[in-house]
Order: structure tokens, then C-alpha cells, then sequence
């Protein structure tokens, strides 16, 4: 995943604002499309300005740096940025499309294992368009200075140790398309403004956040959401908005209520889970609108009813999963699925005649039996184009 998005913003950079790029970069994450190392380059005034400032960012940024395993930031010495080890440098053009020098614009440190802090200098470094820091151990929040940076595209500083609440700041970045946060310690609310900025792939999974989705979780052009292994709670938001999200994760939260009839708006999904939570009720109609759907995981919830065709016969399923539930049968079409090439597991429910269900006296009292899921009112079938 990160090398596609780094060879996606990558290349439009070389193309519009670069001639060449160079420096070096570190393991693991980094992409392959960097050329050189060490290279000097002239500069014009404007040029050597900013590399002025990269310059003192980088060695704010190197003292702020405890522990250095593998030794990248030896190279962080003298003026010339551009052949720091995980700095990269790429050239910069004028208002009329004429080489002005090199500028910083990518840092990938992915893989590094450096123990530190961010330091706010680094907002020194306009020109940037590409942060990676996935995999290292940086510690504390995310400085304010941030929200400068206004050529970022890309921010990835998962699998550390930063903490505190969401980092705000991050909703000022106004290019800003990807964003991963996962493998943290953050902790509280997610602002709804993160979900009406123009963000491609959201990851805030596998960190401390709690409360309610915000109601406006629809809006975001996103392709790709995942907010599994948090704490949220509340109810999957219903107000729906673009159609164009491919991906969404809510597995492995304290979720509650019903799954939503306007999931089916989503016409363009390929993975829904929404498994280990406390869903109850029976599956809306509406995801039968899913007609690229490829994953479906309701496993571990407290979902009743009977497994409808209306889910069993959508075309492109690779995989069902509705495992530790109560559904108490299955439709015509579900038991075909057994003889598709589908992954189908319904096993811990409460369906009878069939194999690993749960025992009688756990099936007695459904939970949940009481709640009236929502449906869209009508006397004729469900027609997708109507919601």
C-alpha cells in the first residue's frame, strides 16, 4: 500500500515541479523512483534559502533524535540536504517553468527504528510533499506547526508511539490526501471535519479513539476508511453521502444498533466488517445494492433473523462471514453458497439442522428481539437506483 501511494503522488511531482531528484533513501517503504545520492546541485537565491531552512529543521529535528539504531542520521551533517540519508530532494521551478533548484520534498524514514519526537521546525520545510515515518518509535504529539505544511500529500507516521487527541492540525494541511495514523495512542473523539476534507485513504485503526462517529462519516470522498480496534461507540452513522468509498472497516469496536438500510448507497464498495461489535437486528435489504461487493464479515455481533437471499446472491462475493450470531436459518440462495466458490462460514448461530451451531439453551432468548431496524417503506421490492 505504500509503495502505490508513493509512486501515485510521486510521479506527478516529478512531472510538474521536478527535474531530477536526489538523495537516499532508507528500507523498507521508501518506493524506487529516486535517483542519485550526494548529488550537489547548483542553487539559485531562492533555492538556497529554502534549503537554508530544511537545513535548520533537519538538525532541530537530528538533536530532538535519542536513539539511532542503524545509524541514518550520520549522514545528517554539513549544508548539502539533499544527500541526508531518507531526505530527497527534487527541482524546483519558477512562476514561468524555469529551473530554480532543489527543494526537500519527501522525507521517508520508514522502517528506521529512530526513538524521538517531532520538532516544530519541520513545518520549515514548505516545499514537502511526501512524510513517511511508518515504523520507528517517536514518542509524544504531533506540533501545531503542522497545519504549515502546505505542499504535503502524504502523512504516514504509523506503527509509533504518538498519543494524545487527534492531531487537529492535520485538517489544515490543504493538499493533504492520504493519512495514517494507525498503531498509535490516540485517544478521544474524531472531529468531524476530518470527514469533509478531501482525503483519499483515511487509517485510524488500532489506536485508543472513543465516542460516536460523527454523522457526517458519509461525506468523505475517501476510498479507504479503517477505524478498527478503537473504541467506538454509538451507532454506525446513517447519513451517507459519495458513493465512490471502496473499503470500510468498523471491526473491533463497542458499536450498537442496527447495520444501516443506507450502507446499500455505498454502490461502490468492495469490503464491508463490521464484525466484533454488538450489531443486533436483521440485515437491511439494501445490501443487495452491493453489486461489486467482494468481502462481507458480520462475525461476533448479536445479528438475528434469517440470512436472506438478498445477501447470498450477490455476484462477485468472495466471502461471507457471519459466525457467532443468532441467525436462525438460512435463505435458498445461502445454502447454494456452499456450492460456490465462496468463502461461508455461519458456524455459532442458532440455524437448525446445521453443523457447530450454538448450543439450544443460548438461542432461547435472541438478543436484541425487540429493536426495529430500519427498512425504506414500500409495497414493491427494493429498487437500488431509489435510495
Amino acid at each position: 500500500m505504500e509503495n502505490i501511494w508513493l509512486l501515485a503522488f510521486l510521479l506527478p511531482i516529478v512531472v510538474t515541479k521536478a527535474a531530477i531528484i536526489v538523495g537516499g533513501g532508507v528500507g523498507g517503504g521508501g518506493g524506487g523512483v529516486w535517483i542519485g545520492g550526494g548529488i550537489n546541485t547548483p542553487t539559485t537565491p531562492t533555492a538556497s534559502s529554502n534549503l537554508n531552512r530544511a537545513y535548520t529543521a533537519l538538525q532541530a529535528w537530528k538533536s530532538a533524535i535519542t536513539d539511532d539504531p542503524t545509524g541514518v542520521t550520520k549522514s545528517w551533517a554539513g549544508p548539502n540536504v539533499c544527500s541526508y540519508k531518507g531526505v530527497f530532494c527534487s527541482e524546483s521551478r519558477d512562476f514561468m517553468g524555469n529551473p530554480a533548484g532543489p527543494v526537500v520534498a519527501a522525507i521517508d524514514l520508514n522502517h528506521a527504528n529512530l526513538q524521538g519526537t517531532l520538532v516544530k521546525e519541520l513545518s520549515f520545510l514548505t516545499d514537502l510533499s511526501i512524510f513517511h515515518l511508518n515504523t520507528n518509535r517517536f514518542t509524544g504529539i504531533i506540533p501545531s506547526s503542522f497545519r504549515d505544511f502546505s505542499s504535503l500529500t502524504e502523512l504516514d507516521l504509523s506503527n509509533n508511539q504518538f498519543s494524545g487527541p487527534f492531531p487537529t492540525q492535520v485538517l489544515y494541511i490543504p493538499n493533504l490526501v492520504y493519512l495514517d495514523l494507525r498503531f498509535n495512542t490516540f485517544s478521544g473523539p474524531v472531529p468531524e471535519d476530518l470527514f469533509n476534507k478531501k482525503l483519499d485513504a483515511i487509517f485510524l485503526n488500532n489506536n485508543l479513539f472513543d465516542g460516536e462517529l460523527p454523522q457526517n462519516l458519509g461525506n468523505s470522498p475517501a476510498s479507504v476508511i479503517n477505524l478498527a480496534n478503537n473504541r467506538f461507540t454509538g451507532t454506525i452513522p446513517f447519513s451517507l453521502g459519495y458513493v465512490g468509498i471502496k473499503e470500510i472497516l468498523f471491526l473491533n469496536n463497542q458499536l450498537t444498533g442496527c447495520v444501516p438500510q443506507g450502507i446499500g448507497m455505498w454502490s461502490d464498495l468492495q469490503v464491508l466488517d463490521v464484525s466484533s461489535n454488538s450489531l443486533m437486528g436483521h440485515l437491511p435489504d439494501s445490501l443487495s445494492c452491493l453489486s461489486g461487493i467482494e468481502v462481507l464479515n458480520f462475525a461476533n455481533n448479536k445479528l438475528s433473523g434469517e440470512l436472506p437471499d438478498l445477501v447470498c446472491s450477490l455476484r462477485r462475493l468472495l466471502n461471507l462471514t457471519v459466525a457467532a450470531n443468532f441467525f436462525s436459518g438460512l435463505s435458498q440462495d445461502c445454502d447454494r453458497l456452499l456450492f460456490r466458490n465462496v468463502g461461508f462460514d455461519f458456524s455459532l448461530n442458532c440455524i437448525p439442522g446445521k453443523d457447530m451451531q450454538r448450543p439450544e439453551p443460548d438461542c432461547s432468548i435472541v438478543p436484541g428481539g425487540g429493536l426495529s431496524c430500519l427498512r425504506i417503506p414500500s409495497t414493491k421490492p427494493l429498487v437500488c437506483v431509489g435510495l
